[in-house]
């Protein structure tokens, strides 16, 4: 029987899920869309998803893969879309549909994952960015955080900006191939921005790598702190955790040409 795999891009609002990952009487994003796929496909389905998001975490670019096999690859897309729109809620969003080789994984075969933390630095309570940005109450000098950030950039040990209990007796290096902070205005609204590209990420990495920039950016520790904090490799060393909701996964490599549109 021939076989395939579909991957799906997803996008996703945070604040009504408890993470991306399935938990028992929890409302989760793969919850939803694996009940939703069971019903049009008619079947069990085990999803893969490209990178698990924390509760409160947005999505644009989520990839989530799942075996197919037989009439299932000769559905056509316009039907499936339609399907899946009308059976998710309003706060999930499938925004393609693709072909992949049988055997491929959303997780294991990616080679970056993209992420991007928007921060509203001001008096003035944000309006349109309220639901996915984190609203500091005063000034942040991105200039100082975007220098603060360089040590950071290729192949290190990041245990200092992980979840204490998730790098017990686990491997902490990654390698960050861009981490990029300055100030943009969306939707009139002028925010900090931090964007950050990497092989793979640990527990909470992102959001503590804002947090410990942060700390430079109101004034409170120098530049060259940042660099000391990555090589104490000790969590109690950086800086807070940034707010869940400032958060967004926005984008996946894969191998080229492993993705064909599904039609």
């Amino acid at each position: 029987m021939e076989e395939a795999t579909l991957v799906i891009r997803l996008g996703y609002r945070g604040a009504g899920f408890c993470g991306f990952a399935e938990q028992p009487g929890m409302r989760t994003v793969a919850g939803e869309l694996r009940r939703a796929l069971e019903t049009v496909l008619h079947r069990p389905c085990e999803l893969t998803c490209a990178g698990r998001t924390d509760a409160g975490v947005h999505a644009l670019a989520q990839y989530v893969s799942l075996p197919v096999s037989g009439d299932e690859l000769s559905l056509p897309a316009s039907r499936l879309m339609c399907s899946l729109a009308a059976l998710t809620p309003d706060d999930i969003s499938v925004r393609s549909l693709y072909r992949a080789p049988a055997g491929f994984s959303a997780r294991f075969d990616a080679l970056a994952r993209s992420y991007r933390y928007r921060i509203c630095a001001s008096q003035a309570r944000p309006v349109l960015a309220w639901d996915h940005a984190w609203w500091y109450r005063g000034e942040l000098d991105a200039d100082a955080m975007a220098r603060a950030a360089r040590p950071l950039l290729g192949e290190h040990d990041f245990k200092s900006f992980c979840k204490a209990s998730s790098a017990v007796g686990k491997p902490t290096s990654r390698y960050v191939g861009a981490l990029d902070v300055r100030r943009v205005e969306e939707a009139g609204e002028k925010l900090v921005v931090v964007d950050v590209t990497g092989n793979a990420f640990l527990h909470n990495m992102v959001r503590t790598i804002v947090g410990t920039l942060a700390e430079v950016g109101r004034g409170h520790r120098p530049v060259k702190w940042v660099g000391e904090v990555l090589e104490a490799r000790d969590r109690a060393a950086a800086g807070p955790c940034a707010p869940a909701k400032g958060l967004t996964f926005v984008g996946v490599e894969y191998p080229r040409l492993t993705l064909e549109p599904w039609e």
